[in-house]
This record gives C-alpha cells, sequence and structure tokens, in this order.
C-alpha cells in the first residue's frame, strides 16, 4: 500500500473529493426535484462519484507531471510525488492519462455521453487551457481556468438526468444538446462556483503569493498589486449577490409569492452578503501574524469554504420544499452567528 500511497497523493484527493461533493448535491436536487430519492439515486451517485474522480485525479496527475520544473521551487509544492522522487515524471504522466481516459469512458458506459463529454472537456480544459497556457501567460489563469472547476454539479446532473445523447447534426444542434440539461440549477451550480473562485484563491495568494512570482507564475497580487487584487475580489463578491438573487428561479416553478421563493432567495443573499462582507474587512495594513499571513484575507479565504458548503446545503434542503428551505436558513444563520462570534473573541 506504501507503494500506492504517491500515485493516490498525484490525484489531490482533498480538492477532488470537495469537488465531487458538488456533482453529488446536483444530483440530489435532480433526483428530489423530479420526484423523490430512491436506490437509482444511489447508484447515479456512485457512478458521479467514481468516473469524476478518476476524471479529476488524472488531470491532476497530468497537471504535476507538467509542474514538475516549478514544484521543487515552493515550499507548498515541493513535497509533492514527482518533485520528492516517490514517482518518476513519465510514470506521473501515463498514470494520469490513464485514470482520464477511464473517467471519461466511466461516464460513457455508465452515465450518458453528455456527461462524458464534460467530463473529457473538463481534463482537456484543466491540462491544455489552464495548466499549460494560462497558468504561465496571464495573471486571469485562475479566472479563465475555474472553469474547469466549476463542470462537477454539470457532470452530476448529466448523469442523472438519464438519456442524454450529444447530437451531431449539426455544430447548433450539438451545442444545445450539450447545454440543455432540462434545467436551469446545474448552470447555476457551475457559474456559483465560477464566481466564488477568484475571491476564494486570491485571498491565499494575497500573502502567498511570492513564491509563485520567484518561479515565473503571474498571479494577481505581483502582477497588478494587492489593492488591485481587492478590488477584484470586490467585484466578483458583488456578482454573487446577484447570481444568489436567481437561486429560487433556477428550480422552475416556483413564483415569487411562494413563501418558499422567499425563503429560499433572502437566503441565499444572506449568504452571499456575508461572505462579501468578510472581503471588504480584508485591510492590507493591518500587522500580519509571525507567519506572514494578512489576518482578515485568511478569515475571508476560510469563510468562502464555509459560504461554498452553505449554499449548496441550502439548494439541496430547498429541493424538499418549504420544510427544507426553513432548515437551510436556520442552519445558515446558526453558521453565520457562530463564525462571526469567533471571529470577534
Amino acid at each position: 500500500m506504501s507503494n500506492l500511497r504517491p500515485y493516490f497523493t498525484l490525484t489531490k484527493p482533498g480538492v477532488v473529493v470537495l469537488l465531487q461533493i458538488t456533482a453529488l448535491c446536483a444530483v440530489l436536487v435532480h433526483d428530489q426535484l423530479g420526484g423523490g430519492l430512491d436506490a437509482n439515486t444511489v447508484w447515479t451517485m456512485l457512478v458521479v462519484f467514481v468516473g469524476g474522480y478518476l476524471s479529476a485525479g488524472g488531470a491532476n496527475a497530468i497537471n504535476m507531471w507538467y509542474d514538475r520544473d516549478i514544484d521543487p521551487l515552493m515550499t507548498r509544492t515541493k513535497s509533492r510525488p514527482v518533485p520528492a522522487g516517490e514517482v518518476s515524471a513519465n510514470a506521473a504522466l501515463g498514470f494520469g492519462v490513464a485514470l482520464s481516459l477511464l473517467g471519461v469512458a466511466w461516464f460513457e458506459i455508465l452515465a450518458n455521453s453528455v456527461a462524458a463529454f464534460w467530463s473529457a472537456f473538463s481534463i482537456l480544459f484543466y491540462v491544455f487551457i489552464y495548466s499549460i497556457w494560462l497558468k504561465r501567460t496571464t495573471p486571469q489563469n485562475i479566472v479563465i481556468g475555474g472553469i474547469a472547476g466549476s463542470t462537477p454539479p454539470v457532470i452530476g446532473w448529466a448523469a442523472a438526468e438519464g438519456e442524454l445523447t450529444v447530437a451531431t447534426d449539426s455544430a447548433q444542434i450539438m451545442l444545445e444538446s450539450l447545454l440543455d440539461l432540462g434545467s436551469l440549477m446545474p448552470w447555476f451550480m457551475f457559474l456559483l462556483i465560477f464566481l466564488w473562485t477568484p475571491p476564494h484563491f486570491w485571498a491565499l495568494a494575497l500573502y502567498r503569493s511570492e513564491e509563485y512570482g520567484n518561479v515565473g507564475i503571474p498571479m494577481m497580487p505581483n502582477v497588478k498589486g494587492p489593492e488591485r487584487t481587492v478590488h477584484e475580489m470586490k467585484a466578483y463578491a458583488v456578482l454573487l449577490v446577484i447570481l444568489s438573487a436567481a437561486a429560487p428561479m433556477s428550480y422552475g416553478g416556483i413564483n415569487e409569492s411562494d413563501t418558499i421563493y422567499q425563503v429560499l432567495g433572502l437566503t441565499t443573499i444572506g449568504l452571499s452578503i456575508w461572505y462579501s462582507s468578510t472581503v471588504w474587512r480584508v485591510d492590507l495594513s493591518e500587522q500580519r501574524d509571525p507567519t506572514g499571513r494578512i489576518p482578515t484575507a485568511v478569515r475571508s479565504f476560510f469563510v468562502s469554504m464555509l459560504y461554498l458548503a452553505l449554499m449548496f446545503i441550502v439548494l439541496v434542503a430547498a429541493s424538499f420544499g418549504l420544510l427544507g428551505a426553513g432548515i437551510g436558513a436556520i442552519l445558515s444563520v446558526t453558521a453565520m452567528v457562530r463564525s462571526e462570534t469567533r471571529a470577534k473573541s
């Protein structure tokens, strides 16, 4: 087992599991809105988790192969399997390609061709567009590259939808077959993750960008400056608040006069405003802690993860009706109050 552990590490299990949780949430919302959860839901969730792990894990392994020249130079990455000498570069590449192909084939065989397409898209986008092209050329790397990390809910929803096929009659028809998943919900989830990624990552980059600059990777703080970075973080935070107002509409069939519409809308807007407030509270002039971190940026970074988790919990809970929406609201308010209380203490 010790010989397999470095290969497992190549997949970035912590990151991949978090991505697949968003995909599983999409499956739960899909099936609950479609008539209720049943044994098939469990099977679909298994298919999505395994296929998603293979796809994302394979892409991560290929990324570590490509970054083998810079990983040894950064504290955060120098202990990865390739720079540590636990796995050869060629082995990492072969392992990553094999996992990626297996993941796409998994969805093609056990789900449908639309889920397989979005799985392949996420792999190719992450490897070629983000890792090989954008990461080393533009400070907007994490913004555009975030598209790959936003696809799991789309893949999960497509798998849960059942008999979907990629039409090839024409480019327009093909595009429609890929984008029309029967609901706005998967695309709402996609946009949520996409808009969340920049302020989440840049909060960390504000105090950890020096190493990236030293190895030639342009990050927003060391290219445009910390002030510009915070301004852009605020812009994305505002977009998240605007997007959160559309959460009830993404379910379909809920009217503005319905109580659940109002409860869900107020909850998601409230969560987004709360998270945005932590972005607004980032103070570049405050004294750094002994490890060089900016305390308010650290808080915004960790709150961002709690925020995304709560948003997906609320989306799943509301699919069960007004009672679920109410429970989601109570959980959200409780989490926000506890977080603010801990911050003040």
